[in-house]
């Protein structure tokens, strides 16, 4: 921290995109909102002076933006530079565009750093000290704010007291213009929506309570085709397995329950591996259940290996006596009927690691491609399901499971009245469910279904399953609605009750609804007092559901982490990319970003990280020795300046990539957008984007063509920026690799230079730049933080508090809770403008 404090003092106070672009970007660009940097120290404000900085505007900026020609829709000669306070809108949009330097635009006269500084400071700090004084304005969003995926999967998990995943059962979340599936405006609900809720809520609280199913389920667990099932596949398998799959089951009630497991085929629905014998086996929660005999020539016949499917010579795929074979060492012995208590358990399926390799020439792995006829034979078998059907008899008594225990509160005694204990349970859970406290009208609604469930299942437990049912279709768990107090009207500023605040900080920190301790401090009118807010937020920010909700809804999100399994690879140049390193890759960043939120650690860090994350494949990637087994763990990088931080992590890289070759247009525009904040706008209508395919340019370099590219006028101006950002990423292949020469044979060529003239020679001294300017990254993580914990886009209005949030953390070095604190207390997340209708 202390090296990139120096380089900052060097650099004075030029903020990092400022300096990047201090000579020359496209100027189309006024309508792109690239994130503000934050204020400066206020000893630097001395520097900024009004006469200084009108003069400064009316050198570069009022030949365009004058009242005769609004470009941009922007006249500044009609604004009072010595009051930016009065159009703090427009002001605003000009302050975004000084400090990333978009404007003037590329081939016209431009200030010098120090001046674009100068502006920037003045119309910052005089727009913050009016912010300070008046009443901020803290947004408003639809009152209407429906759960999404993750928060109702988490909702009715904690809820319940259950373990389950519901996610896919339900339609999936809009998100608006590319950002985060939580924001009100985006989140519609529709007839689909209802209908999913409802058998959704049947299924969920019959497993809840403990009651069967109404009729046997069978549900089917695949292994994605591209995962390579070499090594032991998850903790929950034992050591000494290989491949296979763990299946965390909710058995609903106590019963016969039918498990059959189909292997891996490839070409014309043949089976992997059957040349050789292999054990495969069946557990339940670590306990084998069953072991398995698959492949091994049984009737001592082997299908010629230079055969082809079809040709009918004797031993060919195809031919009678494969299909013989097939019928006696196939898969469909592969199920077993077994009897399970109610509960969740974990199913495990895998295959006891052979430790001799089958002869043979070793040849490249070719992923996603059809497979010779002896790498069909010879192969490792491979297990492409698990199905889980039943229950098929089912015991009367309900058993002791979490979720009962969580439920079940009280038993009606022996001649007592159900409906008291009824009562009691309904209430808790309408408490918990509602986010408020309870009326005696939601009580005696939910008693009505009730009875109607005493009624129609004969015991006390389908009453409250029915009751149950029907809580959580209701809107007020479904929905977070914001209720204007009485007397306020359209436009007024308000204080969110203690209730209201409680809900927001859950959804925020957690993804799922307030806990009894919220509640109660919420009941109590305590919440919203500055020691008890602080006091828990950081009690919430120590809990785990805080790291899996902000790393699964905020951080996949904001890095792209959920595009993951969509990323494809060139089989030809890249034949050992499978599922099993995706899956590795998004492990390593989302367990970077759960580990500096667990031991809150700097924001920066995420760059600067001389450790990572990586199991056996992930680290045979990255040529880290000393890893084996399927599970990830830190280790500390043996080159840090290859993988380092955010930049070395291999998924990020490939997400930024062609299939079959490397963007650094894609990777440039990435960095602006998830780590300097710039969201640079889209190109223009009339430009073709494309890069040169011809057959005269086949012999060029990627850099090559992209010099032929920015010699048009209208893309010079992005990609002087762009560019040479992406180039300095340019050792990493399309898939993440690490590579020291080019698809020519030639040494990677990552230098850059960017528009200031500073030079960019590879990643390491691009990670050294971004993090002697870091508070340009903690900018843009707080931007985007703020705007998933309001459920919103951010808006001109909220920059003073961004400014303010990153100017207090400073102190702190920018740890994780100081910014977290900072949005929870700010008054965009504690007070709302009533909307206008």
């Amino acid at each position: 921290m202390a090296r990139a404090r120096n380089v900052r003092e060097r650099a004075g106070h030029a903020t990092l995109v400022a300096v990047l672009l201090a000579s020359g970007v496209a100027a189309t660009l006024l309508g792109a909102r690239p994130s503000p940097v934050p204020a400066p120290h206020p000893a630097s404000f001395a520097s900024a002076d009004p006469d200084q900085v009108e003069s400064i505007l009316t050198t570069y900026c009022v030949g365009c933006h004058n009242e005769r020609r609004r470009s941009g829709g922007l006249a500044l000669d009609a604004l009072d530079v010595r009051s930016p306070a009065a159009d703090a809108d427009r002001w605003e949009r000009v302050i975004l565009k000084v400090r990333t330097g978009t404007m003037p635009p590329g081939g016209e006269p431009r200030p010098d750093p120090g001046q674009y500084d100068v502006v920037a400071e003045w119309l910052e700090k005089e727009i913050d000290r009016a912010a300070a004084r008046g009443t901020a304005d803290p947004g408003t969003t639809n009152p209407v704010h429906r759960l999404n995926r993750l928060e109702y999967n988490n909702a009715v998990n904690d809820l319940f007291g259950l373990d389950v995943d519901v996610r896919s059962l339900l339609p999936g979340d809009e998100t608006a213009d590319g950002s985060f599936d939580n924001f009100a405006d985006a989140l519609s609900i529709t007839t689909t929506h209802m209908e999913r809720y409802l058998s959704v809520a049947r299924q969920v609280t019959r497993l809840a309570t403990g009651l069967p199913p109404t009729a046997p389920a069978v549900l089917t667990y695949e292994v994605p085709l591209h995962v390579v099932q070499d090594q032991r596949q998850d903790e929950e398998l034992p050591f000494g397995s290989r491949g296979g799959v763990a299946v965390r089951y909710d058995f609903p009630a106590a019963g016969e329950y039918l498990i059959k497991v189909r292997l891996r085929r490839q070409y014309q629905d043949y089976l992997m591996g059957m040349g050789w014998p292999q054990l495969l086996d069946v557990r339940l929660d670590g306990a084998l259940v069953e072991r398995f005999t698959v492949g091994g020539g049984a009737l001592g016949f082997r299908p010629a290996a230079a055969s082809y499917a079809g040709s009918g010579e004797p031993g060919s795929f195809g031919s009678p006596e494969w299909e013989e074979y097939m019928q006696l060492t196939g898969d469909a012995h592969l199920e077993l009927r077994v009897h399970v208590e109610a509960g969740p358990q974990v199913i495990g399926v895998s295959f006891v690691r052979e430790q001799f390799e089958p002869e043979g020439l070793p040849q490249p792995l070719q992923r996603g491609r059809v497979l010779t006829n002896d790498q069909i034979y010879m192969d490792r078998a491979s297990v492409h399901s698990v199905q889980i059907g039943g229950p098929y008899e089912t015991e009367a008594s309900a058993v002791d499971t979490p979720s009962r225990r969580h439920i079940f509160v009280c038993r009606p005694g022996a001649g007592a009245s159900e409906e008291a204990c009824a009562s009691q349970i309904l209430s808790r859970m309408t408490r918990q469910a509602y986010r408020r406290s309870v009326t005696e009208q939601d009580v005696t609604s939910l008693l009505e279904f009730f009875r109607q469930g005493r009624a129609e299942g004969g015991s006390f437990d389908a009453g409250i399953q029915l009751a149950l049912e029907r809580l959580i279709v209701d809107p007020e768990f479904l929905l977070r609605i914001s209720r204007t107090p009485p007397g306020v009207h359209a436009g007024d500023v308000y204080r969110l009750d203690d209730l209201e605040v409680a809900s927001r900080l859950s959804f925020f920190l957690w993804s799922s609804i307030p806990d009894d301790e919220l509640l109660t401090l919420a009941e109590q009118g305590r919440l919203t007092e500055p020691a008890v807010l602080d006091a828990q937020v950081r009690r919430m920010l120590a809990d785990e559901r805080a790291r899996e909700a902000l790393v699964q809804g905020f951080a996949s999100q904001w890095l792209n982490l959920r595009l993951l399994p969509e990323k494809l690879a060139d089989p030809d140049k890249y034949p050992d990319f499978d599922d099993s390193l995706l899956d590795a890759f998004r492990q390593e960043t989302e367990m970077l970003v759960a580990s500096t939120l667990l031991e809150d650690r700097p924001i920066p860090e995420l760059l600067s990280a001389d450790y990572t994350f990586v199991n056996e494949r992930l680290a045979r990637f990255y040529g880290i020795p000393g890893v084996y087994g399927s599970r990830p763990r830190r280790v500390a990088l043996p080159d840090p300046e290859k993988r380092g931080g955010l930049l070395g992590h291999g998924g990020l890289m490939a997400l930024s990539s062609y299939p079959d070759r490397t963007s650094p247009v894609l990777r440039g525009k990435w960095l602006l957008d998830n780590i300097l904040g710039a969201d640079p706008p889209p190109p223009p209508a009339n430009v073709d984007t494309s890069l040169d395919q011809s057959g005269s340019v086949a012999n060029l370099t990627i850099r090559e063509r992209l010099d032929r590219h920015r010699g048009e006028r209208l893309c010079m101006g992005c990609h002087a920026l762009i560019d040479p950002l992406g180039f300095a990423l340019e050792n990493y292949d399309a898939t993440g690799q690490w590579r020291d020469l080019d698809e020519r044979g030639e040494p990677v060529d990552t230098r850059g230079t960017l528009p200031s003239g500073v030079e960019l020679g590879g990643v390491a001294a691009l990670r050294e730049y971004l993090l002697a300017n870091d508070d340009q990254f903690v900018r843009t993580v707080t931007e985007k933080l703020m705007s998933y914990a309001l459920g919103r886009p951010l808006e001109p209005f909220d920059q003073p508090t961004v400014r303010k949030i990153v100017r207090d953390a400073e102190g702190q070095q920018y740890r994780w809770s100081a910014i977290v604190l900072g949005i929870a207390r700010s008054p965009a997340f504690l007070s709302r403008r009533a909307q206008e209708i």
